[in-house]
């Protein structure tokens, strides 16, 4: 791999870390003192993690680039696909497979799902948010 594509996806990693502690954070804090139940914690949660990862990669990860409301779409659409990607995997070894004990859940969904979803969340986020058409480094949208 180029220099350039290494540097990019530690950076990506480690966005994506911070975004998964606010979706961790947002989504406990949520459930527990604030009450809420699972499914809209976990929307709320989900909408934060997206955001973090987005400003995150917008500010530093992909600064050089033309960021704005465009690209914040289309950086949830990727992360939407991830999330399914992830959902697919848990699908398929807990109802396909018939692998249902908690180990399994998580090996499929926070493992091999996490995995799968983050090299398509990598590559959707380099060549379909933050493609590079120019040197425009202001923000549009």
């Amino acid at each position: 791999m180029k220099p350039l594509v290494w540097s990019e996806l530690s950076s990506f990693v480690l966005v994506g870390g911070c975004a998964y502690g606010a979706d961790l954070g947002v989504f406990l804090w949520l459930r527990g003192p604030g009450g809420w139940e699972p499914l809209s914690a976990k929307a709320l949660s989900f909408l934060a993690g997206c955001t973090v990862a987005y400003l995150g990669n917008a500010l530093g990860t992909y600064r050089r680039r033309c960021v704005g409301l465009r690209e914040y779409a289309a950086f949830f659409g990727v992360n939407l696909a991830g999330a399914l990607v992830q959902l697919l995997c848990l699908a398929v070894s807990h109802h396909g497979l018939g692998l249902t004990s908690a180990r399994a859940d998580t090996v499929s969904g926070l493992g091999v799902g996490m995995f799968l979803a983050t090299c398509l969340r990598f590559w959707g986020t380099r060549t379909l948010v933050f493609r590079v058409e120019g040197t425009r480094t202001t923000w549009t949208g």
